[in-house]
């Protein structure tokens, strides 16, 4: 396994050192880092450095070396820290060989899913190697070419052997993703994600708060909530607790705290599933969004075969594109919104005020539960 700087290898949750680890994207780097170095210098790699977007050094060692006629191929075995997830432990290979077209070329070959439908971070057609890896290739590769003098252009392919048995254990198929696994990372990262001690963190935190005398807390589940807030005029200078999918366990640990009122803010992506009463959000738990978003369209007057694109799907945003066509936007909303506050009135007995902003990256602010406003005005206040 590679190595993070001792400083930054490890992550406090909860009270627990939880050992970081690094991702797919992370892997494919590395190993198309080294992979070209070899092809260029004629010199075996052993390890190799790259910086991730994070800002976190990783040292990491290259395996599986086979350098044939104008090409090399090498593999980096992935290292999930302790938040192992299924493609723990798998080799992540890169292949390079010198192109004839100037820049870097970036494809997937065996093992790396291909994308089949529109909404993902990929067009459809291409392989499922997101952005923010395919431009730390890209930069990693020009510097090795910038270093050792050469002009030309470089091919690459990620592959891992493993990857198509390894899909079949992850949700890619169902949101279009055929052939294998996806290589992702937006911070190049992997944070441990120990349920218990990730709780014991929001807890901390939502304590924290309290101690300065809020009772009345902002809750986000996460990047998108969080840029949402900064962006909106009534909740101007909040600083929100991020709930990340445990939405039922954050009112538990409310009302443990014997807070006041709670008020969620958050992308339709997660917040849809709330209507349905699923309280903790994470795919791997339910991932009911077009059911519950096409029964709701049925309801507001949509016929059986929007019904049918909009469980085509892979994303909310382009189920919304659906409805919009026949402007349903609102009258699924106008159901909607009444059961998340109804789920969420549920979970806290009434014990406790709660209300929900529901808002699209694309479509703005979707909607909003009857007691938002309240605690808009209540949520930056101290007793």
């Amino acid at each position: 396994m590679g190595a993070i700087e001792e400083e930054q290898g490890f992550v406090y949750v909860g009270g627990r050192k939880l050992r970081r680890g690094y991702t797919t994207g992370s892997c494919a780097t590395a190993a198309s880092k080294a992979a070209a170095q070899m092809l260029l210098s004629g010199e075996t790699v052993g390890s190799v450095d790259i910086m991730t977007p994070r800002g976190i050094p990783l040292h990491i060692p290259i395996e599986k070396i086979e350098i044939g006629d104008g090409v090399v191929s090498c593999a980096v075995r992935k290292d999930g820290g302790d938040d192992a997830d299924d493609t723990n432990g798998a080799y992540i290979h890169s292949r390079v060989r010198r192109s004839d077209e100037y820049g870097v070329h970036i494809d997937g070959g065996i093992g790396v899913g291909r994308v089949t439908r529109k909404g993902l971070d990929q067009p459809p057609g291409n392989a499922a190697i997101n952005h923010v890896p395919r431009n730390m290739i890209t930069e990693c590769v020009e510097d090795v070419c910038g270093a050792l003098g050469y002009a030309g252009g470089i091919d690459v392919e990620i592959y891992v052997p493993e990857g198509e048995t390894i899909a079949k254990r992850t949700f890619n198929s169902r949101l279009g993703i055929i052939g294998g696994i996806s290589i992702l990372g937006t911070s190049g990262i992997v944070e441990p994600m120990s349920e218990t001690a990730l709780l014991g963190s929001i807890k901390a935190e939502m304590k924290m708060f309290m101690a300065q005398g809020r009772r009345y807390l902002l809750t986000v589940p996460g990047n998108y909530g969080k840029d949402f807030v900064r962006a909106y005029p009534a909740l101007e200078g909040q600083q929100p607790v991020e709930c990340s999918n445990f939405i039922g366990d954050f009112l538990d640990m409310a009302l443990e705290l014997d807070a006041k009122g709670v008020l969620l803010v958050g992308n339709l992506g997660k917040l849809v599933k709330l209507a349905g009463g699923i309280m903790n959000t994470h795919s791997r738990n339910a991932d009911s969004r077009m059911e519950i978003l096409a029964s709701n369209a049925i309801l507001a007057g949509a016929d059986t075969d929007m019904a049918r694109r909009i469980m085509d799907c892979v994303s909310t945003d382009d189920a919304l594109e659906v409805l919009a066509e026949k402007d349903l936007v609102k009258p699924v909303m106008d159901i909607l919104i009444p059961k998340i506050e109804f789920h969420m009135n549920h979970r806290v007995k009434g014990d406790l005020e709660v209300a929900a902003i529901v808002f699209s990256s694309e479509f703005g602010i979707l909607g909003q539960t009857p007691s938002a406003d309240r605690l808009l005005g209540k949520v930056g206040a101290r007793e």
